[in-house]
């Protein structure tokens, strides 16, 4: 596996990051970039910033980091605008310039004896799916990995027709995410919106059929990556409990401090020791799927 890194030291603040490019999409959806080079130099997949809203809330916001461009410098995110903060967010202008903290959390960690590599977004949960699906096309592993993202609301894209083949999936799943088609990774959409091409149900309704479909051997390489709502993570992880394949889930929880101070964003994780309150922003956000949601 590759080495789980420590990032003492290696949060920034950035109190003069520039809006780039801010534009909205259905169901209150908004994907922002953000010039913060310190930040976009040290991100991983998995990991997230707490970001200033407006200068005039004191409190921050996380958000997971959906893309980086290092040479360039910047950072893009996808978010809902649902409260206080992310509403005020949505109505900064391109050009405005925000106080950025980050890159927090620990990352995703790639199993090398694990390299088929199963993606599941949900909602706001996508963006980390992207940031992991370039990190692996840029590997070089983009044939080998595999991504499915549904969204309740229209997706903040336009989905097409996949032309790369995914046997193992129900008749008429061919909906996908151009960016990861153009990637080379084999992805498809799920919804119950009504979404042309998209299968009407859960990620965990197009993965389950694939994973039985696959030999011994085969599913023996398999790896799971998920992040979403709670709900769906449960069922990522009992998903992989089935069929016996290692999970990892980025979680999702409202901060304060987001760098290990306040513990207002503790979950009970299961240790070799018993089990343990652990800090989502930093002992986090990724966890060990079966340590968070183990097998009833």
């Amino acid at each position: 596996m590759e080495p789980q890194r420590s990032h003492r030291g290696s949060i920034f603040l950035e109190d003069d990051a520039k809006i780039l490019e801010h534009v909205a999409h259905p169901g209150d959806q908004w994907i922002l970039r953000l010039k913060a080079p310190q930040c976009a130099a040290r991100a991983r997949p998995g990991q997230f910033v707490h970001l200033q809203c407006d200068p005039r809330l004191p409190m921050r916001r996380p958000l997971s980091i959906q893309r980086v461009h290092p040479e360039q410098g910047w950072l893009e995110f996808l978010y809902k605008a649902v409260g206080e903060g992310t509403s005020a967010l949505s109505r900064q202008p391109a050009g405005a310039r925000l106080s950025v903290l980050g890159p927090i959390g620990q990352p995703f960690v790639l199993n090398q004896e694990r390299p088929l590599r199963l993606l599941l977004g949900g909602g706001v949960g996508i963006p980390p799916m992207i940031f992991l699906a370039d990190h692996l096309q840029q590997q070089g592993q983009a044939a080998r990995t595999r991504a499915i993202l549904g969204s309740e609301v229209p997706f903040p894209f336009r989905p097409r027709p996949s032309e790369i083949l995914w046997p193992g999936l129900p008749e008429g799943a061919i909906a996908t995410m151009p960016l990861l088609e153009d990637w080379g990774i084999a992805c498809r959409l799920t919804s119950r919106a009504g979404i042309p091409g998209a299968h009407a149900g859960f990620v965990t309704d197009l993965a389950r059929p694939w994973l039985a479909g696959l030999e011994p051997a085969l599913r023996a390489q398999v790896e799971l990556y998920a992040c979403g709502p709670h709900a769906m993570l449960e069922a990522c992880a009992a998903l992989a409990a089935d069929f016996e394949v290692p999970c990892q889930v980025s979680l999702e929880e409202y901060m304060a401090c987001a760098v290990g101070g306040c513990a207002g964003c503790t979950v009970a994780v299961r240790t070799p020791a018993g089990v343990a309150m652990k800090r989502v922003c930093v002992d986090g956000p990724v966890f060990a799927a079966a340590t968070v949601f183990p097998a009833p």
